[in-house]
C-alpha cells in the first residue's frame, strides 16, 4: 500500500470485536452503501479527487535498491466500480443509471483515468512484477451491475489496464469477488486477466472454476474463508489436498485464501492450509 491517492468517503466506523484474532484492530470501516459525497453535478466539481502527484513512492524507490536478486513485489492498483460505487453510494448508484447516467458516466470516466495513471506509475517500477487490479464486481448470485453496464463502464479501464501491464512485461492478476460468471469470458478473451483471485464455495469452489476455466486462465487461492474459520485441522489438510489434487496439474494454480486473509481466521488455521500445501504439493 502506497498512501497519499485515497478518494475521500465518509465511511462509517465500528468496533472490531474479534477479540480472538491475531491482529486485533481498534476499528472496522463499514461502507455507505446509500449515498456517497456525489449526488450531483455540483457536487462532482466539488469533489477533492486524488491527486497521482502526491503517491509516495519511496517505498518502491528503497525496494528498487534492496530488493534481494530474482525477488519481485506487486501493488494493488486502485479500483474502477469499487470506487464508483463508494463515490456516489451503491444504491444511488443504481438509482443514477436511469435518472441521471451522464453524470454516473462523467465519476466513471474521471475514476477510471486515475486508475489508469496509478497502473501507468506502478508499471515503471522493475521491482514490481506484476499488476494487481482489485474491483469487486458481484455478489453471492450476480454481478453487481448488469453485465452491459459493466461492459460499457468498467470493463474497458481494466481492458487499457492489463493491456498497459503486458506492454510493461508484466501479468494482470485481478481480485473479484462475487458470482461473475456472466462476464468470465469477457475478463478472459476481451479484458486479459492472466490470473484470477477469489473463490468462494457458495458461489464457485475453485475445484469447479478450474474444470471450467483452467485452460484460459490462472486461478489463485480459494482455500474458502468460512471453512478455514470453522474446520479443524483433519478437515484442512483433506481439503487441500484435494485441492491440489484438481487445481496443480497443469499449472495455473497457487494455493491461498479464497478471499484476503481475515483477522478473525484462527492463526493456526491458516499455518496448517500452509503447511499442508508445502509437504503435499511437492509430492
Amino acid at each position: 500500500y502506497l498512501p497519499g491517492f485515497e478518494f475521500p468517503l465518509d465511511w462509517k466506523k465500528a468496533g472490531d470485536t474479534t477479540q480472538q484474532a491475531a491482529q486485533v484492530r481498534a476499528e472496522r470501516d463499514w461502507i455507505e452503501e446509500h449515498q456517497g459525497p456525489i449526488q450531483s453535478w455540483e457536487d462532482f466539481k466539488a469533489y477533492p479527487w486524488p491527486d497521482i502527484r502526491n503517491l509516495d513512492t519511496r517505498p518502491l524507490e528503497w525496494l528498487e535498491k534492496n530488493l534481494p536478486e530474482g525477488m519481485k513485489v506487486y501493488d494493488l492498483t486502485t479500483h474502477v466500480l469499487e470506487n464508483l460505487s463508494w463515490i456516489l453510494g451503491y444504491e444511488s448508484l443504481c438509482y443514477q443509471l436511469h435518472d441521471a447516467p451522464e453524470l454516473v458516466e462523467a465519476v466513471a470516466e474521471h475514476v477510471g483515468r486515475l486508475y489508469l495513471e496509478h497502473t501507468r506509475l506502478l508499471c515503471q517500477f522493475p521491482s514490481i512484477g506484476l499488476i494487481w487490479g482489485s474491483d469487486d464486481m458481484g455478489f453471492k448470485s450476480q454481478t453487481l451491475l448488469s453485465p452491459e453496464w459493466l461492459r460499457r463502464l468498467i470493463l474497458p479501464w481494466h481492458k487499457q489496464g492489463a493491456a498497459m501491464a503486458h506492454k510493461a512485461g508484466k501479468p494482470y492478476f485481478l481480485h473479484a469477488c462475487g458470482n461473475l460468471e456472466t462476464i468470465m469470458d469477457d475478463l478472459i478473451d476481451e479484458v486479459g486477466v492472466d490470473a484470477k483471485h477469489s473463490f468462494e464455495d457458495t458461489i464457485l469452489p475453485v475445484t469447479e472454476a478450474k474444470r471450467k476455466y483452467g485452460g484460459r486462465i490462472a486461478l489463485l487461492g480459494g482455500i474458502d474463508m468460512d471453512f478455514l474459520c470453522r474446520a479443524g485441522e483433519k478437515e484442512i489438510r483433506q481439503r487441500v489436498r484435494e485441492t491440489l489434487d484438481i487445481c496443480q496439474p497443469g499449472g495455473g494454480y497457487c494455493l491461498g485464501t479464497g478471499n484476503t486473509v481475515a483477522n478473525y481466521i484462527p492463526l493456526d488455521n491458516y499455518l496448517i492450509m500452509l503447511d499442508e500445501g508445502r509437504r503435499y504439493g511437492r509430492g
